[in-house]
Order: structure tokens, then sequence, then C-alpha cells
């Protein structure tokens, strides 16, 4: 055996050509994303519109809710024990007075609470639109392009060439969350809570990657339907949106009777809607919304999250397999409309 042979089967030397591969691939979307100053633009602010939008309405809710409690005449009218009046030296005015500011300060609490999903929503859909269009999709174009036999020839695992893709769309995309996540602070006034900031890194972290594991297997089958893979991206948008609870909280869903339980497990297979979950709980505090609107505590959604993103790697790795073999059995794969 030579030594070149050797030396291209030698671990250190394999694991040092997907790292290269996972850096090659990673860098147009890192570096060459950013090299157009319109598209900064387009992705970092005009996607604030349609989350200032729900941001609106969910303010004017507030707004009626708070004019609903100053014209309540059960507040205006709240009866009042004597005994309070005695043991806390208040009026009765007073004590009402305090009443009716314990129901304004809940009634903004949850205002902001709703405002805060909804920021914590629109960061969540600026990777799930990535993940579909920008992974899923991807080997697809590269397929219509002729770019695909290259990398099916190029030595390397191709597991590193969706890997690549993964981390430099994780980072192109956290530029549009982080502008999402700053403009909520600052333009809407949105007041995060944040009590276990290790847990929520760890949350973060987890849904990406189950994210982007979902994304890599989607790859290989998009790949595999061929054309109908631009209505699959475009069917799971909107509908994906509402199901897994990217503009309320999920657990909304199931206080619905009827078709709202079906709607919100059917989304909670999409990895997105168990992180929203768990970040809205360590950023708001399980105590908001009357701790009514959530689906299971943190550590077990992050439990959940775990297994989503080992299933899903897992999953992308043998339909990658797949792939491979149809494309040497059949030797049709990387053929444009096929």
């Amino acid at each position: 055996m030579s030594v070149a042979t050797v030396r291209r089967t030698d671990l250190r030397y394999r694991i040092g050509l997907n790292l290269r591969a996972v850096v090659g691939r990673s860098y147009p979307r890192i570096v060459g994303a950013n090299r157009e100053p319109s598209w900064i633009f387009f992705e970092a602010l005009l996607p604030l519109l349609g989350i200032a939008a729900y941001v609106f309405i969910y303010q004017s809710f507030g707004a009626r809710a708070l004019a609903g409690i100053a014209s309540d005449p059960s507040l205006v009218n709240y009866p009042i024990d004597p005994w309070a009046v005695i043991f806390l030296h208040k009026s009765p005015a007073e004590l009402r007075a305090g009443v009716m500011q314990g129901a304004i300060a809940t009634a903004q609490a949850n205002t902001n609470a709703l405002v805060a999903s909804v920021v914590l929503g629109g960061t969540m859909v600026a990777f799930w639109l990535n993940v579909l269009w920008s992974m899923a999709s991807q080997l697809y174009w590269e397929k219509e392009i002729g770019n695909l036999q290259l990398y099916m020839m190029a030595p390397m695992n191709r597991m590193a060439l969706l890997g690549g893709m993964a981390v430099g769309g994780m980072v192109m995309t956290s530029m549009r969350a982080v502008s999402t996540l700053i403009a909520g602070v600052f333009v809407f006034g949105v007041i995060f809570q944040v009590a276990n900031p290790f847990l929520l890194i760890a949350v973060f972290f987890a849904t990406l990657i189950a994210l982007y594991g979902l994304g890599m297997m989607f790859a290989s089958l998009y790949l595999l339907w061929g054309r109908e893979a631009w209505n699959l991206s475009a069917l799971m948008e909107e509908p994906i949106f509402f199901s897994s609870g990217f503009y309320f909280p999920l657990g909304g869903l199931f206080r619905i009777p009827g078709w709202g339980p079906a709607v919100a497990i059917a989304g909670s297979f999409i990895p997105a809607s168990i992180g929203l979950d768990a970040l809205r709980q360590l950023t708001l505090g399980s105590t908001a919304f009357g701790g009514t609107l959530w689906i299971f505590d943190v550590t077990t959604e992050l439990e959940i999250l775990v297994g989503m993103a080992v299933l899903f790697l897992i999953l992308a790795r043998y339909a990658l397999a797949y792939l491979e073999t149809l494309a040497k059995r059949e030797g049709k794969l990387t053929s444009r409309h096929q």
C-alpha cells in the first residue's frame, strides 16, 4: 500500500477533509451573503413589518382590556371586607384602588407576554424559512444548475456537505433573528426576564440542531421527490406558522375544543414548536398567562428536543445513504428534470 493511500485512509486526514468541506460549504452563506448590502436590508428589516402587524394587534387587545377594567362595575364597586379595613389600616377606596391596580398590572403583563411571544416567534420564523428554502431545497437546486454531480464525486462524507449548509444557514439567519430581538426590545418595548441563561442557551441550540437536522433529512427527500419540492416548501410555511404557534403560545390551541388539540399535536412534530414553548417559559416565566398555556415544563421539552435532534440526524444519514445508493443503481439522479 502506497504512502498516499495510507494517508487518505487515515482517520485524522478524513476528519480534516470533512471539516474543510464543512467550512467550504458554509463560507458562501456566512461571508458571501453579507457582501450584498441590499440582502442585509431585505433579510433584517422587511420581515419586521409582518411581526409589527401582530404586535399592534396584541397591543390593541391589551388597550381594550385596560379600558374594560377601568369601566368594570365589579371592580369599581368591589366589595371590601370590613376586617381588611381594620387590619390593613386603609380606607375602602384605597383597597378598591389596589384591586384595580392589580387587574391593570395583570393585563399589562399578559400584553407584554403576547408581544414577546410574537418577537420570539419572529426569530424562529427566520430559521424555519432558512431550513425550508436554503436547506431542504438546496440539493434540488444544485441538481438543477449542475453542481450536484460535483458533490457526489468529491471525496468527502455527504453529511459534511449538509453540515456545512446547516452551519452557514444558522450564522446567516442569526443576523435576522438578532435584529428581530433588538426591535422587540427597543421598538416594541418587550421585557424579557431570563432567570436561567445557561438553560436558555441549551434549549436554543438544541432547537436549532433538531430543526436543521430536519432540514438535512428534507434535503435528501426533496431531491428524491423532484419538482414537488417547491410545492412542499410553500405548503409548509403558513400552515406551520399556525400549527406550531409561531405567533402565539401553542398551548392555546389545546384549549380550543374539537380541532384545536389535533392541530397542536401535529404542529408539535416540528422542533420549533417545542423550542419556542420552552424559550417563552424561560424568558417570560412559567407563571406567564397564568401558567395555563404551556405544553410541558422546560426540562421535559429540552429532553424532547435532544431526542428530536438525534432522531432527525440519524434519519438524515439514512436518507442520504439511500440517495447515494439510488444514484449508483440508476445513474440518473444528477440529471435535470428527473
